[in-house]
């Protein structure tokens, strides 16, 4: 315990983290990382190493509010916020598709299940919380900006993409940087399913649940939190 909130404590210094929920944060993400270290040291292997990379994808989109947030002040111009926001998109559903790691749970037993279950739960929870914190950076921005008074008319708009985006990251394997690596091919792929939508109405049937789901795991969070303030 010690060794993880030593280095949560660096990582705060580092990336000059002050508000208390951050810290927690942090270091909930670190506690993740050791679970992995963990895991690797007592069977050798590399399995679930993965998951560390895909927390750092998570932290890019909620980097990249964070800053925007802290700098609001020199892009309130709309055009540019509109730009920023944008690439936001692209990467923000990388911090819920840690959740569809959970697929692989039964796939290894080289340690208990419990653990591995753990493992897995600690990165998908850590992801859920960054990409929500960073969708809530984003809509305070889009408030003051536009002034939106029904939050549906922003959020559910928002994980529709993010669930569209898990689906398209787990089944067809494509990640943020094919939108300029390779935009032909996924632009194509998304054309097939929305062009025939009877053919392929297990992506939306999995898309829409998925949408609504996370659009009320942020509204509850966010009342839950009005609540406690």
């Amino acid at each position: 315990m010690t060794r993880i909130l030593y280095l949560s404590r660096n990582i705060q210094r580092i990336c000059s983290i002050k508000n208390e929920a951050e810290k927690v944060l942090f270091t909930s993400c670190c506690f993740s990382i050791f679970l992995s270290v963990v895991r690797v040291l007592h069977t050798g292997k590399i399995t679930f190493l993965s998951l560390c990379w895909n927390l750092l994808l998570a932290f890019v989109p909620f980097f990249m509010s964070r800053l925007m947030t802290r700098n609001f002040v020199h892009i309130q111009n709309k055009w540019l916020f509109s730009v920023l926001f944008v690439v936001w998109l692209l990467f923000v559903p990388n911090s819920f598709y840690i959740i569809t790691d959970l697929f692989h749970l039964s796939e290894w037993h080289a340690t208990p299940l419990w653990f591995d279950l753990l493992l897995i739960m600690s990165f998908a929870w850590n992801g859920l919380l960054l990409g929500i914190l960073s969708i809530r950076h984003i809509e305070k921005m889009i408030n003051v900006l536009w002034s939106v008074k029904n939050d549906w008319v922003l959020i559910y708009p928002i994980m529709f993409l993010n669930a569209l985006g898990i689906y398209i990251g787990r089944y067809w394997r494509y990640n943020s940087w094919d939108i300029i690596s390779n935009p032909f091919e996924l632009i194509r792929d998304i054309y097939r399913i929305i062009y025939h939508p009877v053919q392929n109405k297990e992506v939306w049937l999995m898309v829409a649940g998925w949408s609504i789901f996370l659009s009320l795991l942020y509204a509850g969070l966010k009342k839950m939190s009005r609540e406690v303030e």
